[in-house]
């Protein structure tokens, strides 16, 4: 008889038994209810050789999964040894940090309020309000806000109300009535694409993050979106549905990466050729001559990357901006570049490719990380008026041109002067609800709030804190494993890549280091997980070294750090009695 389970595993063995359900899919699913590979192998009729082989781990099938799959894994084997011990999983494998800005959020709930409070004074029954009009808004909400002098959110409102009159030269009433309207989130966003008041002060923003104060000539256009990974999802989309990118085009992409980004260009719904610029560790993770000259051929329609990088922790240096703008430049003008730049706020030097080209990026800006916003989907996409897009649109021929004139004349009587930036927000709906498209009113508001908290924040005491707090698990994991401590200005430190084999030499000598890289680099994680009930990410996920390991620090403090050191240590001396010297 087989053992009893959970009734969803055994429902699941007997569609496995007949063939509706794949072995491999079953094994993980019954891992999910914490079913043991032998106790599920028996489950679906296995017995012996076939039996014995099905309860150990298939390391070669396992690292075609994306690492955030191998993570939930890795969290239940670890949840299965504290439920013997009564301890507590260290999960360094989040990516979101557990630092968040809490000014804001006073300011945000104040804001509310004033909304909620000017709608009831047009009300005529109990819990019901009106939409306002903005015609001395602004005298009201200076009212309020003298009224509200002791609430923590109040000085932080009425400093950036007079940033954005003051600096940013908007009408009071104007300001005041579209972050009130806003806040409501009565109407649907008016533009789709994004607010005035969210362009201005998010363009305002950008120009200090992304561009260090001292932006290119010509003027970008933003679109707000649900994070960075629907901004991805949107222009990935629009770049297919536009004829500028398609079924088997290059693109290249600079690893080690964000795993996510490896996985969506060679998705069937675009099936494009990934071309690997790789970063070279020996140079600190900044690329070489060789991989730069992939650049050079006009078969690559775009270069995607994440810059600063995840998960080596690194922005690109002005040599390596600099080596590989000159290749576009001269080789490949018509190249698009699509960055992600969530981690721009985290390092004291950035370089970006939108002062090289500012022309040719698509540029992708996520406030989730810096602000601790993950769950408010906090997006933007920077566009130049200038783009290369448009330019190879007008380029396509007339058959292409007049299929897509088809597509957006739902919009516009004139569909051929549609730029792109417009277009990304249509097809976001797929055109035909492109008036229902946008960002949601209150999460522009928080976009707008969070933007401003930072443009007033002249020392950057926020930034400097944030920072700091890295800085401090950095250094507390690498004096764990006893590894020199990386250094430089162009550091996040959000994530640390940890070289298992370099370690390994370092710890016990290049023998005993090629003794363990003959086995799979996975089991190590997987003993991590087991025997430390610590888990941490596969590098080889992200393209990174087969033997290396992600630890994310946003999200451990300093002595959760030390000890994700000291438990890699523990299973590395573990292989150490096993192998020998």
């Amino acid at each position: 008889m087989p053992p009893k389970t959970h009734p969803f595993v055994e429902e699941a063995a007997e569609e496995t038994r007949k063939g509706g359900l794949s072995r491999r899919d079953f094994f993980k699913y019954a891992a999910c209810f914490g079913v043991s590979a032998l106790v599920a192998g028996q489950l679906i009729g296995l017995s012996g050789p076939e039996l014995a082989q099905a309860a150990t781990m298939d390391w070669k099938g396992l690292e075609q999964e994306s690492p955030f799959e191998i993570k939930n894994l890795l969290i239940q084997k670890a949840q299965d040894a504290c439920a013997k011990t009564g301890c507590s999983v260290l999960n360094a494998g989040r990516g979101n940090p557990d630092f968040l800005n809490t000014t804001v959020r006073k300011g945000f709930a104040l804001l509310t309020l004033f909304a909620a409070t000017v709608a009831e004074k047009q009300g005529g029954a109990r819990d019901i309000g009106y939409r306002r009009m903005k015609d001395g808004l602004a005298a009201e909400f200076t009212a309020f806000i003298k009224e509200q002098r002791g609430h923590p959110g109040a000085a932080f409102l009425e400093r950036a109300m007079e940033y954005v009159t003051r600096d940013l030269g908007m009408d009071p009433d104007e300001a005041v009535f579209e972050l009130t309207d806003g806040v409501q989130g009565d109407f649907y966003p008016d533009p789709p694409r994004i607010f005035p008041v969210t362009e201005a002060i998010g363009m305002r923003y950008l120009n200090r993050v992304v561009f260090s104060g001292k932006p290119p000539e010509g003027t970008f256009n933003l679109f707000a979106t649900e994070g960075a990974t629907a901004a991805m999802i949107y222009i990935f989309n629009s770049l297919r549905e536009n004829m500028v990118l398609n079924p088997g085009d290059k693109v290249a992409i600079v690893t080690p990466v964000f795993s996510p980004y490896l996985e969506l260009p060679v998705l069937a719904d675009y099936g494009l050729k990934p071309v690997y610029i790789r970063c070279s560790e020996e140079m600190g993770w900044q690329i070489p001559d060789s991989e730069v000259a992939k650049l050079r051929d006009t078969g690559v329609k775009a270069l995607y990357m994440v810059n600063p990088t995840n998960p080596t922790s690194v922005s690109l240096n002005a040599d390596t901006v600099g080596r590989m703008a000159a290749a576009i430049r001269e080789y490949n003008p018509d190249m698009v570049i699509i960055s992600d730049t969530v981690y721009a706020s985290f390092v004291d030097t950035f370089n970006t490719f939108g002062k090289e080209l500012p022309e040719n990026i698509l540029g992708v800006y996520s406030y989730s990380k810096y602000f601790g916003v993950t769950g408010w989907r906090l997006g933007l996409v920077m566009v130049h008026e200038n783009n290369v897009v448009d330019r190879i649109i007008r380029k396509l021929p007339r058959k292409d041109q007049a299929r897509l004139d088809v597509r957006y004349r739902l919009t516009s009587t004139r569909p051929e002067s549609i730029p792109f930036i417009e277009r990304l927000e249509m097809d976001s709906r797929q055109v035909a609800l492109a008036h229902t498209g946008g960002l949601s009113g209150p999460q522009q508001v928080g976009m707008c709030l969070f933007s401003l908290f930072e443009l007033l924040d002249e020392t950057f005491a926020y930034k400097k804190s944030i920072m700091d707090i890295l800085r401090k698990r950095w250094t507390a994991l690498y004096k764990a494993l006893g590894l020199p401590e990386p250094t430089g200005d162009n550091l996040t430190r959000y994530y640390a890549l940890v070289n298992i084999r370099t370690l390994a030499e370092k710890m016990y000598g290049k023998e005993f280091a090629a003794k363990l890289v003959k086995g799979h680099s996975l089991e190590f994680l997987f003993r991590l997980a087991e025997q430390h009930q610590t888990v941490c990410l596969p590098g080889v996920g992200f393209a990174g070294p087969d033997w290396s390991l992600r630890v994310a620090l946003a999200n451990i403090d300093e002595a959760a750090c030390a000890t994700v050191g000291a438990n890699v240590l523990a299973v590395l001396a573990g292989y150490r009695k096993e192998l020998g010297a």
